[in-house]
């Protein structure tokens, strides 16, 4: 009687667990948690003018008030082990003409912990705000990296008051760096005539015990999130309309990214393609140490999609590309992430030799590719027969299916509340396309 009464339970129960094991793939949560602090129609705000400026170099600790509007004026660096701390609600504009940046040295920290309800908003003083209107955030850290030198200098045209403080890099992978929650930068990226685009965020050499999530990066020149080195936790990320890549990981990179989202849209993508994870060890092979650590790239429960009008056209006329792109010396685990809209959705670097001891260090598990125009490629090589058949075993549990956005997704369309998480019941397997 006990046996048939646990069968009873089990049958009952099943398709409850069968509709959260769905729910589990891309960002997940009971309640959307891209509510009220995210904002995907920045073009409509209308922010204040400054009523306070931030130049030069910020040497003692130093709070940011919700009442005050700051000015962002050049390059402003945070130096001497000082504490930069904002509050919740605070807006800081960042200056157009001198395309300002926000610089947290090695030795100093950032508390930047908004709330839900308030967020800390960094964006452009222009009038009609664009892409690259100003530089970006950066975080540099004592956590290690891939470098010839365990000390490296951020060399990207900052006007610094000396080199130290574009110093990053060390040996302490939990170094502390502050916080950054419920932060939005938008509108960063400048361009520079050396040294390319700036990022969004960059984080050189940041170290685990820095907090970083709820942070969103909207319609950057560059990429969104730069990560460089260091042992960094990403959590609730957001990446909407990037020129570039959405999440770069180099140089010795180990990160974890976790119940995040990168929505790229074709018409605000650069012309000659642009990933939305872009995963490396290095750009040139001379520039680090071999002994050391590549790359490693952890990916838990995102949503990585193209939110496109007309899909199928985009992807014709070459306005769509790859979900990743992953360099060789790089490993990654993905697991229970959506791809949704690319041509393909993964490119593997032609270097990178297709045998078990890679295979391993690159895995794909319980993973949701949708709408996507093939799946997993090496670069160069139109026949991924063997890929897709290694990864479409079902020992990984991958699926692929067809899907339309606004029967995939719950509400991809209302911008001004979208909730990008997964549509109960909406996950059917189809087989692989003949080849």
């Amino acid at each position: 009687m006990k046996k048939n009464y646990l069968k009873f339970i089990f049958f009952l129960l099943f398709p409850i667990f069968s509709l959260q094991a769905q729910q589990e793939k891309g960002i997940y949560g009971n309640e959307n948690w891209l509510s009220i602090w995210t904002d995907f129609k920045t073009s409509d705000n209308k922010y204040p003018e400054p009523t306070q400026i931030l130049s030069g170099n910020i040497t003692k600790n130093t709070i940011l008030n919700k009442k005050e509007v700051y000015l962002l004026l050049g390059d402003v660096f945070v130096t001497d082990s000082t504490t930069l701390t904002i509050e919740p609600g605070t807006l800081i504009l960042a200056d157009y003409k001198s395309k300002a940046s926000l610089i947290i040295g090695r030795t100093s920290k950032i508390l930047a912990e908004g709330t839900q309800t308030d967020p800390i908003i960094f964006s452009s003083n222009r009038g009609v705000r664009k892409k690259g209107d100003w530089g970006g955030i950066f975080i540099l850290g004592n956590a290690p990296t891939n470098m010839l030198t365990e000390n490296s200098e951020m060399i990207c045209g900052l006007n610094a008051p000396s080199s130290d403080v574009l110093q990053f890099g060390g040996s302490n992978p939990e170094s502390n760096s502050g916080i950054l929650r419920y932060v939005r930068i938008e509108y960063a990226g400048k361009r520079t005539k050396d040294y390319g685009y700036y990022n969004g965020l960059t984080l050189a050499g940041v170290g685990n015990e820095t907090i970083l999530e709820n942070i969103m990066v909207s319609y950057c020149q560059g990429n969104s999130f730069q990560i460089i080195g260091g042992d960094t936790m990403l959590y609730q990320l957001v990446s909407f309309r990037a020129k570039r890549n959405d999440f770069n990981f180099n140089f010795g990179a180990q990160s974890l990214l976790a119940n995040s989202l990168a929505i790229k849209s074709p018409y605000h993508t650069t012309s000659g393609g642009a990933s939305s994870i872009y995963l490396a060890s290095y750009n040139n092979i001379e520039e680090v140490d071999s002994t050391k650590k590549g790359s490693h790239l952890e990916v838990n429960n995102n949503t990585i999609m193209v939110l496109s009008n007309n899909l199928e056209a985009d992807i014709k006329v070459g306005l769509v590309h790859e979900a990743m792109y992953v360099k060789n010396g790089a490993s990654f685990s993905v697991n229970k992430t959506i791809f949704s809209g690319f041509n393909p959705a993964v490119i593997l670097d032609k270097k990178i030799q297709i045998d078990n001891d890679n295979l391993s260090k690159m895995q794909f598990t319980n993973m949701y590719f949708n709408n996507c125009e093939g799946n997993i490629f090496t670069e160069n090589v139109p026949n991924n027969e063997d890929l897709e058949n290694w990864y479409g075993n079902s020992v990984f549990a991958n699926v692929y299916s067809q899907g339309v956005d606004t029967e995939t997704f719950i509400d991809v369309k209302n911008l001004d509340n979208p909730d990008f998480r997964l549509r109960i019941n909406k996950i059917i397997a189809i087989s692989l396309p003949e080849k």
